[in-house]
């Protein structure tokens, strides 16, 4: 079994293509911790942010693949701290992706995600969703997880 439960299918015989993620995931909590993390950003607590190249003329350019990249970074950091060093990315069990554009973002959000996660035996749960605006301009991605690791 995955660090972070059972992975759960609907009708898997029937499914094609990469699904890369699970309908849902089984855990038995009363032998778990559970970390909850808050949206995370490509912010750098020095208040850089990665993916983001400055114009020169008070414009910037967004890679939503290396700003992917760098909060799943900060994620794995933060479970990584949060359980002293017993649970990584891969204890995630559920996330919620934000990103600004679906049609034009998504593909390269997924790229990244797949990266990590290259099947749906240990991805976490996921939902994506498109919105009008993140906390700062310069932001195109922001992640919200739960992870869980033995107790």
């Amino acid at each position: 079994m995955s660090p972070n439960g059972q992975s759960f299918l609907l009708d898997p015989e029937k499914r094609t293509g990469p699904t890369r993620y699970a309908h849902a995931r089984v855990v038995q909590p009363s032998t778990h911790n559970t970390i909850y993390i808050s949206g995370i950003a490509a912010v750098s607590p020095d208040g850089t942010y990665e993916g983001v190249k400055d114009n020169g003329d008070g414009s910037f350019t967004v890679d939503v693949r290396e700003q992917t990249a760098a909060v799943l970074r900060r994620i794995d950091n933060i479970i990584k701290g949060a359980s002293n060093g017993k649970a990584d990315l891969y204890n995630i069990v559920d996330s919620t992706v934000y990103i600004l554009d679906m049609k034009t973002q998504y593909a390269d959000m997924n790229a990244e995600w797949n990266k990590i996660w290259a099947d749906r035996a240990s991805a976490p749960t996921r939902a994506t969703i498109g919105v009008r605006e993140l906390p700062d301009p310069r932001f195109a991605v922001e992640i919200k997880a739960t992870a869980i690791f033995e107790a």
